[in-house]
């Protein structure tokens, strides 16, 4: 009989078909047991236990059933092991109980379907082989399944899914393969067969080619559910890509979209389908990559939008199913959260995507003013030059941009793509990384360096303001700070005057009325004569002594010597000259330097030691050197190297040596100089030696060196070198109290904290009395201890466990007797700070400070007592100074003299000698403690937290102890990624909603509260945003 040829008809977008429905298959069906009369006694129960535990691990049931299983009653367990045993001995199953059997008749089956045509009976009796082995598969013990797989029983349906002919695939039949696939993927081990498997998603997806609904329902239910297993999103958005060749779409979910929009025929109110097409849009759109990536649920979701989603699901509310509500609430839900976090990018409530000019201007405003927007301007550019011609081929060119972009957005660093790579060996970062080495880059990185190079100028001019600024400001409020505190001690001084003044007048009444007394006592005796003074004696008030002769021309006339002198300057050599004063006795007495010029080559050492530097040839002997005349080009008289660090100063400060002049003359207002700049200043300080050999050449000022330039005009600055240390000392000033005071307090606050400290004093009580107990004899019945032994404590371990100090022991004591005792380093939180101060070097930074202060009040007398130049501040500007540091200043020396004696106190208050003892010691010895105490409490909490994980262990092997017996059936290709539950109930989940209850009951109260504020206006309108396309 010659095969029957069938057609399969196109998918229409509105097209009807027969009335005639296929019989409903229940995919969750579950062979009864059978209930049989007991054949034998029943066992002891822990026989009974055994056998049944052995029943049950090889139906691989979840935990929840397995406990459901082992709660029955023990006549209920018995009468299941029967039933079970007396299937497996019956001989008329022997046949049926191995996979061997359905799989070659499957084969068979297959093969035939394209030889022959069936009719009714035998469709019937070839889907009730394909129901049993589905009921094999969910019924059978572990055993059957593992067989099925290892005989490649997963290829032999996908075969025959893959071979059906039209009558076939809109058979029942169709449907029971479909739930065989499903029974193999109710458990862990077939589920993950499936997934590996290439082209098991492929092919059912295939599937939903046919007509039959509830085929179309059972795909869609496995792909939804794949959807939500680890790994298997992907597959599934392939799955579809695959099927959009396989059923020629125009896109990708166009014949879902199409199901889903149906209004007519048996389609009309199929609400199963349509509740399975939103259920499974939904996963596709929020598991997998979509859980966590809104530009991947975006891309998804604009596909769904562009094929017409929006108006179907307005359309589907007329249904007015509760399933399929809670599906299309979950869809506008998650959109509408979507939205606003896009629209939360762009600092906007909501973004129209439906509008082009809308996203244009938000993509132009985001843009502007940004590297990114001459490349916008280039994508307009290039878009207006793109073919446009009808049926032209404009459409793929239009398509390959938009690729182009998916790409762009999705994927991520490593050049993958979470959804279905729309082009080929298209990776973003390799792309990206060959457009920086092209060529056009070397150009715009050379523009590029000269804006940086503008910017960093600006950059340090915006940072030489903003330093002035905040200079002033700090001025200012330190400024600001002394008048109050200024303010604040005249007026305890005045009240104090005015006391004095009234203290000194009454002085002055008493004086007077003692005068009135002493004169009328006197009046009745002769007042006492006083000879004139002898002739050449002082007068009675003195007078002043005669002028002290000059003692300047007093000093020995110095003999000078003949030394020739040379033509043109010469370099200078740096010796240390000893004056005529100091060579008597020594060996240049009898040394005469006048015998050696006779001798020497004057003009040879003139052209060898020039101070003009020449250019030397790079080749040829010395005698070039010397008749070398070339122009020459500076004047170097200064030392070589110190010149050339100088000009390396200079470099760096980039400052003319005008500018640099006013900059101390004006005492650095504007703030260019930094104080680093400033320390490096004061080591090329103009040395007399230096002034000498350039007053010689100061008419050949334009051929001098930089560095000799720089020096020669530096020199003429009166008392440069005490402006620059008075310019660094004022601007280390704040510096320098900002490091010393907070060392002051540490040590004030320190003295202060251990002597108030009860929970200090409660520690030593503890300590004391635990000495006393522990020592006998002369070395115990003692009154206190010295601190040191404070840091001993832990040096005496416990005899039972050598992990075990006394000051663990003392710490579980405060712990149980004095809880609030552990917080003591709240009491004494400055000790670690005081135990980092040297009190000796301390008062010698304060001395110092001390000396800069006394220095730079003896520079302002100076400068006072002169004629100042133009642009001369100094005066004015350490004068402010000299008086808000001065008084900041007398605080510091008030606070240290408090420390001290707060120190002294404290070293007194613990039985310590004073001048024993420096602050760094005796706070170390705190210190040290605190950190001890916090170790070994950190110990006894590891040692609990050890002690608790030992118990918790314990536990946990106990309960292991217990589940053995499910560990045995723990396979080894099962995986830590594995999806909770069986296959059937993540299906049940997924069809009912309740994947998404909790997402969903956020969205209730959110449309809830938002339908009242409508009502309460006046309005009927759904809260859910709607956006048609």
């Amino acid at each position: 009989m010659p095969p029957r040829k069938r057609t399969r008809p196109g998918l229409g977008f509105l097209c009807c078909f027969g009335s005639s429905e296929p019989l409903e298959i229940n995919l969750k069906d579950s062979v009864p047991l059978q209930l049989l009369e007991f054949s034998a006694p029943m066992p002891p129960a822990e026989e009974l236990h055994a056998r049944f535990s052995e029943l049950v691990d090889e139906l691989d049931l979840t935990d929840k059933n397995r406990e459901a299983m082992f709660a029955l009653p023990d006549e209920k367990k018995w009468q299941i092991y029967c039933s079970k045993k007396k299937e497996q001995e019956d001989p008329n199953k022997l046949a049926t109980s191995w996979p061997d059997y359905y799989i070659d008749r499957i084969n068979s089956m297959a093969a035939m379907q394209t030889l022959f045509a069936f009719d009714e009976e035998e469709m019937e009796m070839r889907n009730k082989v394909v129901e049993d082995l589905k009921t094999a598969l969910r019924t059978q013990p572990m055993r059957f399944v593992t067989r099925f797989i290892e005989l490649d029983g997963l290829t032999c349906l996908l075969n025959f899914l893959r071979s059906m002919d039209y009558e076939t695939s809109e058979s029942r039949v169709h449907t029971s393969v479909i739930g065989c696939i499903k029974a193999l993927m109710n458990n862990s081990q077939g589920r993950a067969h499936v997934l590996a498997h290439p082209q098991s998603i492929n092919t059912i997806s295939q599937s939903l080619r046919t007509e039959n609904i509830k085929t179309k329902v059972a795909v869609l239910e496995i792909l939804g559910a794949v959807c939500l297993v680890p790994d298997g999103h992907k597959k599934v958005l392939q799955a579809m890509a695959h099927y959009q060749k396989y059923a020629a779409e125009r896109t990708r979910f166009q014949t879902l979209l199409n199901e889903l929009d149906r209004s007519t025929g048996r389609y009309r109110d199929e609400v199963n389908l349509k509740t399975a097409i939103m259920s499974f849009i939904n996963a596709v759109l929020n598991a997998g990559a979509g859980e966590d990536n809104l530009e991947f649920r975006l891309h998804l979701r604009y596909e769904f939008l562009m094929l017409g989603i929006q108006p179907v699901i307005d359309k589907l509310r007329e249904h007015e199913n509760a399933t399929l509500d809670r599906h299309l609430d979950f869809f506008e839900m998650v959109r509408n959260e979507d939205d606003s976090e896009l629209a939360k990018r762009f600092d906007m409530s909501h973004i129209d995507t439906k509008s082009a000019g809308a996203m244009f201007e938000l993509i132009k405003k985001k843009l502007s003013h940004t590297d990114s927007y001459p490349h916008l301007l280039s994508i307009l550019q290039h878009s207006l030059q793109m073919p446009y011609k009808r049926g032209g081929g404009s459409l793929q060119h239009w398509q390959l941009l938009d690729r182009i972009l998916q790409q762009i957005v999705l994927q991520d660093d490593k050049g993958e793509d979470p959804d279905v790579a729309p082009l080929d060996n298209f990776n973003v970062k390799n792309i990206i990384r060959m457009l920086v080495n092209e060529n056009e880059v070397k150009q715009w990185r050379d523009q590029a360096e000269k804006f940086r190079k503008d910017h960093a100028e600006l950059l340090a001019k915006l940072e030489r303001k903003e330093r002035e600024c905040e200079t002033k400001t700090h001025e200012k409020e330190e400024m600001m700070k002394t008048l109050n505190k200024m303010k604040d001690k005249l007026q305890r001084e005045g009240v104090e005057l005015r006391s004095a003044r009234e203290q000194v007048l009454d002085l002055s009444t008493r004086i007077n009325d003692i005068a009135v007394i002493l004169r009328c006592s006197l009046f009745h005796f002769p007042l006492f004569y006083s000879p004139p003074p002898p002739p050449g004696a002082p007068p009675i008030f003195g007078a002043p002594p005669p002028p002290v002769p000059c003692s300047f021309n007093t000093a020995t006339t110095m003999r000078s010597k003949s030394i020739p002198q040379p033509s043109h300057p010469l370099k200078s050599f740096n010796w240390a000259k000893l004056r005529e004063n100091d060579i008597n006795g020594t060996i240049w007495n009898d040394i005469d330097d006048l015998r050696a010029f006779k001798i020497l080559d004057l003009k040879d050492i003139e052209k060898m030691f020039s101070a003009y530097q020449r250019q030397q040839k790079e080749t040829g002997s010395m005698d070039d050197l010397y008749v070398s005349t070339r122009k020459v080009k500076e004047l170097s008289v200064i030392d070589g190297r110190r010149a050339q660090n100088c000009v390396i100063l200079l470099s760096k400060l980039k400052m003319s040596n005008e500018e640099i002049k006013r900059a101390i003359l004006e005492m650095d207002e504007r703030e260019e100089l930094a104080k680093d700049m400033l320390e490096q200043l004061l080591k090329f300080v103009p040395e007399k030696s230096d002034v000498d050999l350039l007053e010689e050449h100061k008419h050949e000022l334009e051929r001098m060196a930089r560095a000799d330039r720089f020096l020669f005009e530096m020199s003429r600055i009166d008392h440069y070198q005490q402006r620059l240390q008075a310019l660094f000392f004022k601007k280390k000033f704040a510096e320098r109290l900002a490091e010393t005071k907070p060392k002051v307090e540490a040590i004030l606050n320190a003295s202060k904290e251990v002597v108030r400290s009860k929970r200090l004093t409660q520690v030593l009580e503890v300590v004391l009395a635990f000495g006393n107990f522990m020592n006998k004899g002369q070395r115990g019945n003692a009154y206190g201890f010295k601190i040191s032994s404070l840091n001993k404590i832990a040096d005496t371990k416990s005899s039972i466990d050598r992990n075990i100090t006394m000051l663990h022991y003392l710490i579980m004591i405060f712990e149980k007797n004095y809880p609030d005792t552990l917080h003591i380093q709240q009491d004494i939180g400055s000790v670690p700070e005081a135990a980092k101060v040297n009190l000796a070097e301390l008062e010698k930074e304060v001395h110092n400070i001390k000396s800069g202060l006394k220095a730079l009040e003896a520079e302002l007398h100076y400068q006072q007592s002169r004629t100042r130049e133009r642009g001369d501040k100094f005066v004015a500007v350490i004068g402010d100074f000299i008086t808000v540091a001065g008084f900041s200043f007398s605080e510091l020396e008030d606070q240290l003299s408090e420390a001290k004696d707060k120190f002294a106190k404290s070293l007194k208050h613990f039985g310590e000698e004073e001048g024993r003892m420096q602050p760094d010691e005796f706070f170390g010895i705190f210190d040290t403690f605190l950190q001890s105490f916090s170790e070994a409490r950190q110990d006894l909490e590891n040692m609990q937290r050890r002690k608790d994980e030992e118990e918790r262990r314990a536990r946990m092997e106990a309960m292991l102890k217990e589940q053995r017996e499910r560990e045995r059936r723990a396979k080894k290709g099962g995986t830590s990624d594995e999806v909770d539950g069986e296959f059937d109930d993540l299906v049940s989940a997924l069809r009912s909603g309740e994947v998404f209850d909790k997402d969903l009951n956020k969205f209730k109260r959110n449309r809830k509260r938002s339908v009242n504020q409508l009502v309460e206006g006046g309005g009927r309108e759904r809260a859910v945003t709607k956006v048609n396309y």
